[in-house]
Order: C-alpha cells, then sequence, then structure tokens
C-alpha cells in the first residue's frame, strides 16, 4: 500500500501532462480548425486507422508545446500496422522543431525496421522560426527516402503545407490532397517577400496546381474521404518489398468468364475512340479499380484493380485523349508507377492502343523522348510479373514502352487479330513516302496481316478474340504466380533513370 501511494502524484502529474498534450491547441483553435470543416490531427488518425488501434510515441516532446506539433505513433489498417504521423496546425502552424523533427524521423526509421507502411497527414508552415541549432543530426527525410521502394510510402495534404514538411509528398510513392489543401516550396508570405508576388495559397499550390503539375497524385473532397481513399490504396499493396500482395479470398467475381461486350465497346476501325476505362470494367474482376493520378497524363491509364483476386497494376492507352498517342505527361506517369508497382511486386497488365508517341514541336520542347525513355526503362527494368495485349495498334516506341517488345521477360502476350504495329501506320506511311494508290492500298493490307505475320515468328504468345481477353490475362497470370516459390525480396535497381 505504501509503495501505491507514493505513486499517485506521479501518475497523476503524467495523466496531467497527457491531457494538456490530447488538447493539441486548445479549444478555441480546434473549434476554429474544425469550423472550417477540416478534422484535426488527432480525428484524422483516428478516422484512418481501425477503431482503438493508435498508440502514440514522443507525446511529451516538445515540452509546454503539445506533441511539439506533430502526432506520431503505429495502429491497424485492415488489421495490418502502419506508422502514421499528422502534423497539428492547432498548434504553433504545425510547424517542425528539434523533436518534432525527431520524431518524423523515428517514423520513417520504425517504418523501415518493422516493415510496415507509413502514412505522413500534412498540415503545416516547415520549420519553426525558433533560432534553435539543429547541428549535425539527420533530418527526418534521410529515413524517408531509405523508406522508397521498401515500404509503401503515403501522403495526405489535408491542409497547407509549406517548406520542409512538403517535401514528403514527392518522395512518397502515392499523394492525395483534399479541396482544402495547397502545398508550396514557400507560402504566400515568404513569396511576396522573396519575389514581390501577391498570391494566394490556392493560386499557388493547391488542386488546381498541385495535380496538372503532376506533384499530387489524386484529389478527394474532404479530409474524411481522403483518409478513406488511403486506405483502399493500401489494400492493394503488401506491408513492404519483403512480402507479395495479399490476394482476397476466391469468390465468383475473381472466376474465369468471357468478356464479349469487348467486342461492341472496341470498333475494329482503328480511327474511331473508345473509353478504356469500359474495357478495364469488362476485364478486371470488378468495376470499383482504383485509378492513380487521372488528371495527369490522361492519354495513359493507371489504375489498381483485382484479377482473380490477385492486385495487379494496369497501364492502359486511352484512345479517347490524344488518339492514345503517349505524351510526357503520360509517360512520366507511367514510369512512376511501374516502378512502385514493381517495388512492392503487383504484376504489370499492359493493355495497348496507341498510335505511338506524340509528335510535334510542342510535344518535343516538353521532352516526349526523355520521358518515354523513363517509362521505357522503368518497364524493361521491372522484375514483377508482365503480361500484354495490343488490342488494335501500337507503333514505334509507343509499342516498347508498352512492353509489346521480345524477349523482354513478359509472362504472357497476346493481341487481337488484326491488330497492326510497325514504324508507323499505313496511312503515315503512304503519306510520307508519297505513295501512289495502288501502292497505299497494298500498304493497308500489310498492316491488316501484321499480327498473323507476328503470330507466325511468335510475335505474340497468342492471337485472341476479344471475348477472350479476361481468359487469357487470367490464366496466364495464375500460372506465373508459380514462380514464386521463395520470399519476396526487395527489388535491386541498378539502371540509371533517364
Amino acid at each position: 500500500m505504501t509503495n501505491s501511494r507514493t505513486w499517485d502524484d506521479t501518475l497523476i502529474d503524467l495523466e496531467q501532462r497527457r491531457t494538456r498534450v490530447q488538447a493539441m491547441g486548445g479549444p478555441e483553435r480546434v473549434a476554429t480548425h474544425r469550423g472550417k470543416g477540416k478534422l484535426d490531427a488527432r480525428a484524422r488518425i483516428e478516422h484512418l486507422l481501425d477503431p482503438g488501434t493508435f498508440q502514440e510515441f514522443g507525446t511529451l516532446v516538445g515540452g509546454e508545446v503539445a506533441a511539439d506539433a506533430i502526432v506520431a505513433g503505429s495502429g491497424l489498417i485492415d488489421g495490418s500496422p502502419v506508422m502514421v504521423g499528422a502534423e497539428d496546425f492547432t498548434t504553433l502552424a504545425g510547424s517542425i522543431a528539434p523533436g518534432s523533427n525527431s520524431k518524423r524521423y523515428r517514423l520513417a526509421e520504425l517504418a523501415v525496421r518493422n516493415r510496415v507502411p507509413l502514412v505522413m497527414l500534412l498540415e503545416g508552415a516547415g520549420f519553426r522560426p525558433t533560432g534553435d541549432h539543429y547541428g549535425r543530426t539527420p533530418t527526418d527525410l534521410l529515413a524517408q527516402a531509405k523508406c522508397s521502394g521498401k515500404v509503401p510510402m503515403v501522403t495526405g495534404v489535408l491542409g497547407a503545407s509549406a517548406g520542409h514538411g512538403a517535401l514528403i509528398a514527392p518522395v512518397s510513392d502515392f499523394a492525395i490532397m483534399s479541396g482544402h489543401g495547397a502545398i508550396f516550396t514557400a507560402g504566400p508570405p515568404v513569396v511576396k517577400v522573396s519575389t514581390g508576388e501577391d498570391i494566394s495559397k490556392e493560386d499557388l499550390g493547391g488542386p488546381d496546381v498541385a495535380l496538372p503539375s503532376g506533384l499530387i497524385h489524386n484529389l478527394a473532397d474532404t479530409d474524411e474521404a481522403v483518409l478513406d481513399e488511403i486506405r483502399r490504396y493500401l489494400s492493394y499493396f503488401p506491408p513492404s518489398a519483403w512480402s507479395y500482395p495479399p490476394s482476397l479470398a476466391p469468390d465468383a467475381a475473381g472466376a474465369p468468364r468471357r468478356t464479349p461486350e469487348l467486342l461492341e465497346i472496341i470498333s475494329r476501325d482503328n480511327r474511331r475512340t473508345y473509353d478504356m476505362r469500359t474495357v478495364l470494367d469488362a476485364v478486371f474482376d470488378s468495376t470499383d479499380w482504383f485509378e492513380v493520378q487521372p488528371e495527369f497524363g490522361p492519354a495513359i491509364i493507371c489504375a489498381l484493380a483485382h484479377l482473380g483476386g490477385h492486385p495487379v497494376a494496369v497501364v492502359a492507352n486511352q484512345p479517347q485523349v490524344l488518339a492514345g498517342s503517349i505524351d510526357a505527361d503520360a509517360a512520366d506517369k507511367a514510369a512512376h508507377f511501374i516502378s512502385v508497382a514493381d517495388a512492392f511486386h503487383l504484376p504489370l497488365v499492359f493493355l495497348a492502343d496507341n498510335p505511338g508517341m506524340l509528335p510535334g514541336s510542342e510535344s518535343e520542347a516538353d521532352g516526349v523522348l526523355r520521358s518515354g525513355a523513363r517509362m521505357f526503362v522503368a518497364q524493361t527494368a521491372a522484375t514483377t510479373l508482365k503480361l500484354h495485349v495490343t488490342l488494335r495498334k501500337a507503333y514505334g516506341f509507343g509499342s516498347m514502352v508498352m512492353s509489346l517488345i521480345s524477349f523482354d521477360n513478359q509472362v504472357g502476350t497476346f493481341a487481337y487479330p488484326g491488330a497492326t504495329m510497325g514504324a508507323m501506320s499505313a496511312a503515315a506511311l503512304s503519306n510520307a513516302s508519297n505513295a501512289e494508290q495502288d501502292v497505299a492500298a497494298s500498304l493497308r493490307e500489310m498492316e491488316l496481316q501484321a499480327s498473323y505475320h507476328s503470330a507466325e515468328h511468335m510475335g505474340f504468345d497468342e492471337l485472341i478474340g476479344p471475348a477472350e481477353t479476361r481468359n487469357a490475362l487470367l490464366l496466364s497470370l495464375q500460372r506465373a504466380m508459380y514462380a514464386r516459390q521463395v520470399a519476396a525480396e526487395p527489388v535491386a535497381r541498378s539502371v540509371i533513370v533517364p
């Protein structure tokens, strides 16, 4: 009893300190924050994680500054552990000091050590102008960079994020922003002093800027929607590069089935467009697949889906945009997406229907060849399982970046009969060579027969009808999964990305 009584004052003191930390910036600041339609940092973590699973660390860092303006710890998402940090804007604008920098470093360090995903929720003003000397201490970005390719890294931008804190977004595999979000190197006051430009945070780095630039991948309206999408994104991934993606339990949605609807969706006339999203709806297990970066480089669709219950990463040309031509933005998007998929062992499914890389002076000025080379290196260096279907056409370098190239370690390659390929289309070739009418007609006929000539020389594993698409991919994937007879390991990379 004596020992118990001696603990009373100590434990009361600890509880009082914790209570102050839980209050964050105080009731008035929290109410003002929530009055703007946003969740506070603790409510964000509560919504993200499975109920009752959050284990916080570093609560007393910062002393009188509650948690030093970042709530950090671990918890579960769908029963699997994650590390999570949420900047607390109600406490000194979520700014970073030596203590909170150490917490951020510890989050990333534990993510790699424990081989679990890292989720960062941003709304902060960057480094705190306290004058404290950081000295020769490790920055959190060192640990975050070591996470890359080892554990999934996801960032949610839920308010204004500036300076050092914002740098985690471009380092991440996936970054999503709410309607309240904005992200920039320096905020409007610093911009005003540095350049004289008077600009709002929305115009400087809001969704209308961050999504078209490619910095932020996806947008959701509210905090809650962002957090729900983060949970959904992570459901396709393993906890780390030391494991394979989890498959769904077998059900009717993942069973083999024919896809005759593709005969109506995909016109035999190469000049007619269609929405590639409807092809994904037909081929994969459900229509509830997850598109990454829909607003950037829309000539290519990058999506996470299930095929026979197995998570896959889909790279598909979109004929409704630029007739499927691949521009610099589309290639850059695909290159990053392919690298992330490969790092975490998601099989890649390429659905090709493009007339090549986008030509023209504007496209060349955008660096389309460099971006195309980046995509090509990403896909040809990928060690994960790769499958390919040419639906109607794939020309020149546009075919190679979509994994239509021999000896590229695909586990299944298919094409529809009449699919056309080559350096350029017959129409372009006849125009370029000023071919006479009869020669042009002959070129068109040769183009139509190209798939058969290629099949005769094993250019594809098999020519298939549109109704056979899902089953051809599914059976190839199921066979290829047997190659995974040893434990997963992080991908060893030795290529230099263009």
